[in-house]
This record gives structure tokens, sequence and C-alpha cells, in this order.
């Protein structure tokens, strides 16, 4: 089935209802779907849970989602930077819960998920803090953790181009995160700079194929 197109960004994220688990792209700026963040603001939901490479960056995007309370829970691998400043004030005041989860591991969890894995052993945090509460094993004489998948309502993806069918290609290292959140939640809604017909992208090339995408909506160049 070829994925819903909206006209804005507004009608995108119209969906997307409180109390959800948003997977949210981007690595720094980098296939950050900032539009979408935005549409999600206005939008109006509240006690989201949101897995991101971060917890937000100065006065924008997720930053402002967490600066207005609407994020119960952040799922992330790097909470503190120099400009983090709305999520350490949140998180200070006890108002936000964190999940620190390794990148590789986050990576991994979100992967997971879409390839319906039940989970998978890492070497990766055993032995300390973040293990507490986890299965582990010992396999070949080194400690592993069982980590469990992270499932999502709805991810918001931002990639360069996709088709009517919603067959996506993304601009270099734009890609990171979005492949896999495309496939790990139930609804995968996608900004792009254009949509071409079938047939206008190179079968060859597609990263995340159509049958991930729910809802496409084409914002001009903003890759």
């Amino acid at each position: 089935m070829a994925p819903r197109i909206a006209a804005t960004a507004a009608e995108a994220v119209a969906n997307i209802h409180d109390g959800a688990t948003v997977l949210i792209g981007g690595f720094g700026n980098a296939g950050q779907p900032m539009e979408l963040i935005d549409a999600l603001l206005a939008n109006g939901a509240t006690d989201l849970t949101v897995v991101n490479n971060n917890a937000g960056q100065a006065d924008a995007g997720l930053a402002l989602l967490i600066k207005e309370r609407r994020v119960k829970k952040v799922i992330c691998s790097f909470p503190r930077q120099s400009d983090s400043w709305h999520f350490d004030t949140a998180y200070r005041a006890g108002e936000i819960e964190l999940e620190l989860v390794p990148q590789g591991n986050l990576a991994e969890r979100i992967r997971a998920a879409g390839a319906g894995i039940g989970g998978f052993f890492t070497p990766t945090g055993y032995g300390t803090l973040l293990a507490e509460g986890k299965e582990t094993r010992v396999i070949d004489g080194r400690g592993y953790v069982l980590e469990s998948p992270i499932h999502a309502d709805f991810a918001l993806v931002k990639a360069l181009r996709a088709d009517t069918h919603g067959n996506l290609v993304y601009r270099k290292t734009a890609r990171n995160f979005g492949p896999i959140m495309a496939a790990a939640a139930k609804q995968a809604i996608v900004q792009v700079d254009e949509i071409v017909p079938v047939g206008g992208i190179d079968p060859e090339v597609v990263v995340t194929p159509g049958i991930y995408v729910n809802t496409l909506v084409a914002l001009g160049g903003n890759n």
C-alpha cells in the first residue's frame, strides 16, 4: 500500500497522541527532522517517550519539547552537552525520566525491534550500573548483558527523496538512525525534499523500502 502523502508537517504528525513512544532521527543536525518536531510541538501531544541520540540541543527541536514539559522520558546516549540546558533543568527538577543507553546498544535495540529480534547479548555495559537489573551471562569467558528491543508507536525521519510508493534515499550521513527507526515503529512519518514518481529512484540505491513508510510530506530543500 502506498503511503499517505500529507500536505503539511502539521497534517503529517496529527495522529501522534498523548503517551506515545516516538523515535526521532538525527545525529546532531544531520538527519534531524526539525519541521516534524516543530509540528509535533504545535500538535499538543504530551507525556511522550522520546528516543533520540541525545536529549536536545539549544532552543530548537527536541529541546523545545522538553522545555514545554511534553516529554516524560528520554531514551538516549548523550543526555548532557554544553547546550542541553532544557534537559538539565527538567532532569534536576525530577520532571523527566532518563534511560541512558550506550550508542551502539541504542542503534542495535532499535534495529532489533524492526527485525523482530526478541533481545541480544552485548558486552557493552557489563559490570557497570547500566547492567543493573538485566540478565547477564558469561560466554566464552566474556561477560555479556541482555538488551531488549525498543519498539515505538511513531518514528519521525528525515530523508532526501521519496517516490510515491515511499521508497527513500538519504543525503550522506543524514541517513544515520533513519532506516532503523522507520522499520522499528508502527508508523513512520518521513519528511523529504521532494517526492518523485515511481521509477524516479534507482531501485539499487533505495535505503528504506516503502513498506516501512506510512506518511510522507515534502518540505522542500531542508537537508
